[in-house]
């Protein structure tokens, strides 16, 4: 007997994933990927579209000719602030532009003079002003720098739809694409901003969907539904606010932590967008304001500092048990120096100050979206969630709210097949699908 699953496609920076769910969310069939990366036309790095193209093919083929399976959907999981531009045929027009490309002085400097000034423009787009990672400012460069192109264009699709595409052969826009630090977005009015019809570029842009459609399409002699595809910050997000209605906050901890406050509504002001805070749209269309912070790669490099001069494996840290011996420490000012380990009585000590400088960091950086909400639950997920020191001494920091380590297998993957559900029919949603590990100051 065949078992009814969906499959979502996850594509990250490094590792390319198919992942097979039951009707229960749980993983049934798993494969992944890494391929090198290529370069542009001006030499800079890029992900390799054909392969990621091959990828996608052939690992589908892969498990539909699997008897043990049956699709019933297919969803699309990837990183965002990448376009894919296709012409009329749905040929790829370019490169797939590597969103971290320097940006161009000049026409950053044109483009903000021409509307409003940035602090101003990043308010209304809840966008800083980050170059090519805002995906929309990659679209005006081609406008500006390569009108041939440009006319080719049919339409400028984020990578996660370009997926969907592929597959389904329908162009379309999704919210949770367009809502994320795009510069396309106007949150105030919540549409796109005027500065796509100013510049003739609105028709690039394909239709825009509910991010829980689902298009029938048959391939390879089977049919089954394929959703639109998701932002792969806002698709993490989903099996939080599937599973818990009152307000929360979600650090997703890796090498950012990104402090996510859906329950937050608030306009950003100048000096939260100067605190690199900005907003996403999560798959129901509203913003949920979120504040990042570097920390993840911070732990990182101090990690191997400590590691190597105290000639201990990494592992002793990362599975290092809170000693409260070491809480006062939180109320200094300077707790670590890293390029001062020597005086520092253990490694023990020098590993907790770390952590207490970082935990000081999280608590400014959580504070700047959790203000003004009704927040009263921290949901933490990824790598600092195993952390017993940081999950300890964030509890101790935010004693007034309840402090939760949350693990689930491949979030992101799972908000994507959440988010069409509904292709197994009337099945309902697990409710199990998140562990919980409560931590209390007061312990």
């Amino acid at each position: 007997m065949q078992l009814p699953v969906i499959a979502v496609f996850d594509i990250g920076k490094t590792n390319k994933k198919l992942i097979l769910f039951d009707e229960q969310l749980k993983i049934v069939f798993e494969h992944a990927d890494q391929f090198a990366e290529i370069k542009d036309e001006d030499g800079f790095p890029c992900d390799d579209l054909e392969k990621l193209n091959n990828f996608v093919f052939e690992s589908l083929q892969k498990v539909l000719s699997k008897p043990e399976f049956e699709i019933k959907g297919l969803n699309f999981t990837a990183y965002g602030a990448s376009f894919v531009y296709i012409d009329e045929s749905g040929k790829p027009l370019s490169p797939l532009y590597n969103y971290l490309k320097p940006y161009p002085e000049t026409l950053l400097d044109q483009f903000y003079s021409c509307y409003g000034g940035q602090t101003e423009f990043a308010k209304e787009t809840a966008s800083p002003v980050l170059g090519s990672l805002n995906s929309g400012m990659q679209l005006y460069r081609i406008k500006q720098e390569r009108h041939e192109l440009l006319n080719r264009i049919k339409y400028a699709l984020h990578l996660p739809q370009y997926l969907s595409f592929l597959i389904s052969g329908k162009s379309c826009s999704d919210i949770t694409s367009i809502g994320c630090h795009t510069n396309l977005w106007d949150f105030r009015k919540n549409n796109y901003h005027h500065w796509l019809e100013n510049e003739n570029l609105i028709d690039k842009l394909a239709p825009i969907l509910p991010s829980d459609t689902v298009i029938r399409t048959s391939f390879e002699g089977q049919s089954f539904d394929v959703g639109i595809g998701l932002h792969d910050s806002s698709s993490a997000l989903i099996p939080y606010l599937v599973n818990f209605k009152e307000p929360f906050l979600l650090i997703s901890t890796g090498t950012w932590c990104i402090s996510l406050n859906p329950f937050n509504a608030s306009p950003l002001s100048t000096f939260e967008l100067e605190s690199d805070c900005l907003c996403y749209l999560h798959y129901e269309g509203k913003p949920v304001k979120a504040s990042r912070l570097f920390a993840g790669n911070e732990h990182e490099q101090e990690l191997n500092r400590i590691s190597k001069f105290f000639s201990e494996p990494r592992t002793k840290y990362e599975q290092m048990n809170f000693n409260s011996a070491f809480r006062n420490y939180l109320d200094q000012e300077e707790v670590y120096s890293g390029n001062d380990l020597a005086s520092y009585a253990s490694d023990q000590e020098a590993y907790h100050r770390l952590m207490i400088h970082i935990i000081k960091q999280q608590k400014i950086s959580s504070e700047l979206v959790i203000n003004g909400s009704d927040v009263k639950r921290i949901f933490v997920d990824g790598g600092f969630g195993k952390n017993s020191i940081y999950m300890n001494l964030l509890s101790i920091v935010f004693s007034e709210m309840e402090v939760y380590a949350a693990s689930m297998a491949q979030s992101t993957a799972m908000g994507a097949a959440l988010a069409i559900h509904h292709s197994f029919g009337t099945k309902s949603v697990p409710t199990n699908l998140i562990e919980m590990k409560f931590y209390s100051a007061n312990k």
